[in-house]
């Protein structure tokens, strides 16, 4: 312990540690923070200031849509053969606006969007029933930028033998429940008149960009129903407003959770399979939430059409959904070193990847939450305690990451937040006490997630302009520092050199 803590002051004698004066100071003092963690602490508050600032900004000077586009896609039978093709029947906007800053690349993107609401698209003959199903896919930009897409696939209003259709809201916004719940009001509406639909989502289009944590309404009119009012939350944890974990930990054991999660740590090729379209996305979903605060850079595709199957050979890391039916396709592929989730291959090396004392106390809590969910299952508690196990995993890993960005031409890093800054990689990677633990921090150092994550902060600062995902994330670091250190002089928490 006395050695940890002589490393950190030996660290701050040659490394720039941000500190900030004022109010952040004062606050850290206030509540007895001192050494590193007076540094975090104090960039914390400039980041809280600083995020509050570009808030309002925004907020006064540019108009966020809630969705880009929405669509009606069809099945339709196709030219040639026997089989049925997806298009586009209905799309509100009607057009595209002239002014988009990539309409070529959402002209593309548009093109795609039927063949991920019918990946299965080969497999469909007309049915008398089909059971209402909701789940969603991504669209990676050429910029990086995601947009996704929340898809309602029903049998329409008739009788008879009939083919499903898919509406599905584009967004670029990340809230899964919210689209859920405008896409109930969408299969209502429909389900009375299709003409319905257009007024109800230009409403929609025209509400006001809800704020993390806020709530917006929308009034519209529905004749004989008169005016109504619809409220849309938004959550404030905006890193796991489009994820259901309850869906993941219904169809994955903890130990294979944690299989999955070390492979997609190392970045390698990863194939769920399963029998529904919804049981696909949320699990993919789920998993990729898991890596916050980094983000998957590589190929992602939820629900990955049989038509792009070649898409499992490349040589890159991706990470993919695969309906069953897909399968014996699947198996004529030359297939190598890729992980399938649910027919349980996988690299025989998932359960050593991660440091075994990390491992073993994300592995303890994932147990209890699901032995306390057998008698009363809350899912806003099963999220809260599943987010802030990995959370703290990354906390272990990389918390103390903000100590390590140094400038030469700006003494305070914190004040200039734009300031460009070099990361200090290997000494960084030397302030982890724990031997294992340096030793897969070694080869997680060498991923594109990390390399992005920590370029950003290279080229903007350690506080990317105070954005929320920095200060949700160093309220975590501040919080759980705290914790440990009042466990240490209370002598409940000993750090090991294992």
């Amino acid at each position: 312990m006395r050695g940890r803590r002589s490393r950190f002051t030996g660290l701050s004698s040659r490394l720039h540690f941000p500190t900030v004066a004022g109010k952040g100071r004062s606050q850290a003092s206030q509540w007895g923070v001192q050494g590193p963690l007076k540094s975090l602490f104090s960039l914390l508050c400039t980041l809280r200031i600083c995020n509050s600032t570009k808030t309002r900004n925004s907020d006064n000077n540019h108009h966020r849509r809630l969705f880009e586009y929405f669509l009606v896609v069809s099945l339709q039978k196709a030219k040639t053969g026997g089989h049925y093709v997806p298009e586009v029947t209905q799309q509100f906007p009607p057009k595209l606006e002239r002014n988009l800053k990539f309409l070529r690349e959402t002209e593309d993107q548009l093109k795609m969007i039927p063949k991920f609401c019918f990946p299965d698209a080969k497999d469909w003959e007309p049915a008398d029933s089909y059971p209402s199903e909701m789940f969603s896919f991504a669209l990676t930009g050429e910029d990086g930028s995601r947009r996704f897409g929340y898809c309602r696939r029903l049998l329409p209003n008739g009788r008879g033998k009939r083919l499903p259709e898919v509406y599905c809201i584009v967004s670029r916004l990340g809230c899964f429940k919210l689209f859920s719940k405008v896409l109930d009001e969408v299969e209502r509406r429909r389900a009375l008149s299709p003409a319905l639909v257009q007024p109800f989502m230009r409403a929609i289009m025209e509400a006001q960009f809800p704020a993390p944590g806020r709530t917006i309404t929308v009034k519209t009119f529905l004749p004989g129903s008169g005016t109504e009012v619809m409220e849309l939350f938004r959550p404030s944890d905006s890193h796991v407003e489009h994820v259901d974990f309850e869906c993941l930990f219904s169809c994955l054991s903890v130990r294979l959770l944690l299989r999955v999660f070390a492979s997609v740590l190392l970045e390698r090729r990863v194939v769920f399979t399963a029998d529904k379209l919804s049981t696909l996305s949320q699990c993919c979903h789920a998993v990729v939430a898991l890596l916050y605060p980094f983000v998957w850079q590589h190929t992602y595709i939820p629900a990955l059409p049989s038509a792009m199957l070649d898409v499992v050979c490349t040589p890159t890391p991706f990470i993919v959904g695969l309906l069953t039916g897909s399968l014996p396709q699947l198996s004529e592929l030359p297939l190598e070193e890729v992980s399938q989730i649910f027919t349980h291959q996988d690299m025989d090396d998932e359960d050593t990847i991660l440091p075994s004392k990390l491992q073993s106390a994300l592995e303890n809590v994932l147990e209890r939450r699901r032995d306390r969910l057998v008698s009363s299952p809350p899912l806003d508690h099963l999220g809260t305690v599943v987010t802030e196990a990995f959370v703290r995993f990354f906390v272990e890993l990389v918390g103390h990451y903000p100590l390590f960005f140094f400038s030469e031409w700006e003494d305070d890093v914190s004040s200039a937040p734009s300031v460009p800054c070099a990361f200090q990689r290997e000494a960084f990677r030397k302030a982890i006490p724990s031997k294992t633990t340096r030793r897969f921090l070694e080869v997680f150092m060498e991923t594109r997630m990390f390399g992005c994550f920590v370029r950003e902060r290279e080229q903007h600062g350690p506080s990317l302009n105070g954005t929320g995902t920095d200060i949700a994330f160093l309220c975590h670091v501040v919080n759980y520092r705290q914790i440990s250190k009042k466990k240490k002089k209370k002598g409940k928490f000993t750090e090991e050199g294992d």
